[in-house]
């Protein structure tokens, strides 16, 4: 069997990406020799690792049951550049909701920075399912998710508490009271997360508890979307606390007490393989959450 650093990696990296073009791209290669690449490598295998559905490549079972150990050659080829080191290098690709990129994962990011300064980090934000399909699709080390979920194959780790939090611009004729009562809220327009995120997943449960149908204008997939509309006076708004506490401490923004339940729990996504990454690991501690921890399933 002769295989090359180059096909395993033109390997990985497609089945990561999700297209071959996006893969010969990062990998510096014409799409010519990233396939030939491809197939000289399953060639040398004796099976597929993709099947080929006109342009797109989809990844086999047997693809599947590879990719693991394949990642594994090239975080043991990669660690011989610095034999010495801690372990806790390259590149480290996180699926974080919108929530937590933008108002937890900086300062957590910069803090493992200064720790271990040959991580290269790499951010995507997405809603809470994409999250996990981009874990699904081994496309992220680990993802970071604000709404209630479960996995067959995924471990998700119940890491730290959050809120939402109801508000509307000060000029609302609810501002002056400060409060939104059950029968208030299907007066309301309503300018929410769109489905799919965390949040909307919370504020449609804690709806549907308190058995009252709303009426929603927009449904925007960017928070500071929904602060510009709650000011322009289209509605009122629900999000993380973190993402209003600046606009409610300077007064821009009003917060309207209700009686919905509206606590949260967010969480860490890896998958099982992961266990044996020292870089998952350092990041899973300095959040504070065991790596045995981290090994039990849902």
């Amino acid at each position: 069997m002769s295989l090359s650093l180059k096909q395993l990696k033109i390997f990985e990296a497609t089945a990561r990406l999700g297209r071959l073009t996006a893969a010969a791209d990062e990998q510096a290669l014409s799409q010519s020799a990233a396939s030939q690449a491809l197939k000289e490598l399953e060639s040398s295998l004796g099976y597929r690792l993709f099947s080929r559905s006109g342009r797109d490549l989809v990844i086999t079972d047997l693809g599947q049951d590879v990719l693991p150990r394949v990642r594994d050659i090239l975080s043991n080829v990669e660690s011989l550049s610095a034999p010495y080191s801690s372990g806790v290098s390259g590149a480290f690709r996180v699926a974080a909701s919108v929530t937590i990129a933008s108002y937890l994962f900086p300062a957590i990011m910069a803090d493992f920075l200064a720790r271990y300064p040959d991580v290269e980090p790499d951010l995507q934000i997405n809603n809470t399912g994409q999250v996990i399909e981009r874990l699904e699709k081994q496309q992220a080390h680990v993802g970071l998710i604000e709404g209630p979920a479960s996995h067959h194959q995924l471990q998700i780790i119940p890491w730290r508490d959050d809120s939402l939090q109801i508000f509307c611009h000060h000029s609302h004729p609810l501002a002056q009271r400060g409060v939104l009562g059950i029968e208030q809220m299907a007066q309301q327009r309503w300018i929410l997360r769109e489905q799919g995120s965390g949040t909307r997943a919370v504020f449609d449960r804690a709806i549907q508890q308190a058995g009252v149908n709303v009426n929603t204008v927009m449904a925007l997939n960017r928070q500071e979307a929904i602060k510009q509309s709650v000011k322009a006076g289209l509605g009122i708004g629900c999000l993380s606390q973190l993402a209003v506490v600046e606009e409610l401490r300077r007064g821009e923004l009003v917060e309207l007490e209700t009686s919905l339940e509206l606590s949260r729990q967010l969480s860490v996504v890896v998958r099982p393989e992961t266990r044996s990454s020292k870089l998952v690991q350092a990041f899973l501690q300095l959040l504070g959450i065991e790596t045995d921890q981290a090994m039990v399933g849902r």
